[in-house]
């Protein structure tokens, strides 16, 4: 039997929205923070980041009552065309984008700038759930693994093209989705082995990873030829092409670090795996972040006492570095606090995604949980000088209008999806 909906609001999760309000709240509190000075009061200054952020936060306001205004089936509907319009959107870039910080990212509107690879991520995730939902849809055969994969590939080597690689880094999130779906096990080993071979090229040189590879190689067909003779008779191919796979992925790491990769991304991978030692220019940023972040101690300074932060010792603090205000401000309790609200927000999207009638909103559901951890996770870990800095906002958090636009479309296009399971049944 269907209900109709008496009104947009109808049935919407309003714990995930309360969420939602909370972390933007919480980071606008930290930007603001963050960018302050004794000079500036008016909370709605266009001349500072803070005030822009509110202007953006209040715009979000319309976003929202639209993506809730079209109905849960518009979307999976029209879930390839948003695909498309978003890879468009992309290749548009290498024509008239605006280049900040040295990637073409942007789209310039007379002083105002739109950076379309924070909307294709939503468009993506629709894309893989209307593909994986399909019926005849099956994760076990190897033509539709490659329709997902290349799904994936396209805006991710757009966006590596730009480039912007720390961007296209979050689309392997959903290798997750796929692997809950039914994608066979050995692709997550795969992806695996691939991080081990990526971090091994870059800190021993592709020659000696090649050669070690051989070697490895030789071993193996050396011990199916002493106690697996059958066997390797039968899977001597495998094992050569599993090598020549290994070897071309080896090679294209050292291409793509040394010809795509900017000097800027090759000195923080050196810094990140020790082969260079630098605190006073590239190593900078990660410095002053674990700095500031210790700083904090248990309870933090206070809230516009934290030294570092008013001193500006941090770059650009109030982008990808923001969580270091938390650190220094709110300190360890309140650091812990903010971590647990998005580890219970993302468990939220997972338990609402678990219960969804149609596959394709669970699969979005969990697309969406997936490239929102993967930005939490690697910002956290990159503030912390675990990770490279690789220019991944921390969601709802981080300064930008198109980053809060983009996870606003992200979640909403969501809670529409799950409030239409309300009034089915």
């Amino acid at each position: 039997m269907r209900i109709r909906k008496k009104n947009i609001f109808f049935g919407i999760d309003w714990v995930l929205i309360l969420f939602y309000f909370m972390l933007i709240f919480i980071g606008w509190i930290n930007i603001y923070s963050a960018t302050t000075s004794e000079n500036t009061v008016n909370l709605i200054n266009l001349s500072t980041e803070y005030g822009k952020q509110l202007i953006w936060i209040g715009l979000s306001f319309p976003i929202i009552i639209l993506l809730l205004f079209f109905d849960a089936k518009f979307y999976e509907k029209y879930a390839s065309i948003l695909y498309l319009v978003g890879l468009t959107s992309l290749i548009g870039l290498f024509i008239i984008g605006k280049n900040i910080n040295g990637a073409t990212s942007w789209y310039d509107f007379g002083g105002f700038s739109l950076q379309p690879s924070e909307f294709v991520k939503a468009s993506t995730a629709l894309a893989i759930a209307k593909l994986v939902s399909d019926k005849q849809f099956n994760l076990k055969k190897i033509n539709t693994q490659i329709q997902a994969l290349l799904i994936l590939f396209f805006p991710a080597i757009l966006i590596t093209l730009q480039p912007d690689p720390g961007s296209a880094l979050v689309y392997s999130a959903f290798i997750f989705v796929l692997y809950r779906e039914g994608l066979p096990v050995y692709y997550i080993t795969i992806g695996f082995v691939a991080v081990i071979l990526f971090v091994l090229t870059l800190y021993f040189g592709f020659i000696n990873i090649l050669i070690a590879s051989l070697f490895v190689f030789i071993l193996i067909l050396l011990f199916f030829n002493f106690y697996r003779k059958k066997a390797l008779k039968k899977g001597w191919l495998k094992i050569l092409g599993v090598y020549v796979v290994s070897a071309l992925f080896i090679i294209s790491v050292d291409f793509v670090f040394n010809k795509v990769f900017e000097q800027r991304h090759r000195d923080r991978f050196d810094i990140l795996l020790g082969k260079t030692k630098d605190i006073k220019s590239i190593g900078y940023n990660t410095n002053q972040s674990v700095t500031t972040i210790a700083s904090g101690g248990l309870t933090g300074k206070g809230f516009l006492d934290g030294e570092r932060t008013q001193g500006n010792f941090v770059p650009e603090q109030q982008t990808d570095y923001i969580f270091t205000t938390v650190g220094e401000e709110w300190g360890f309790i309140g650091s812990s606090a903010v971590i647990l609200l998005f580890i219970f927000f993302l468990l939220r999207i997972i338990y609402i995604a678990e219960r969804q009638k149609s596959k394709f909103s669970r699969v979005y559901g969990y697309s969406i949980a997936a490239i929102f951890f993967t930005h939490f996770t690697i910002n956290i870990g990159m503030v912390l000088g675990l990770l490279p800095t690789i220019g991944i906002p921390l969601p709802f958090f981080s300064y930008g209008g198109s980053a809060l636009w983009g996870f606003t479309v992200l979640l909403f296009i969501f809670i529409r999806l799950d409030a239409n399971r309300s009034y089915e049944w």
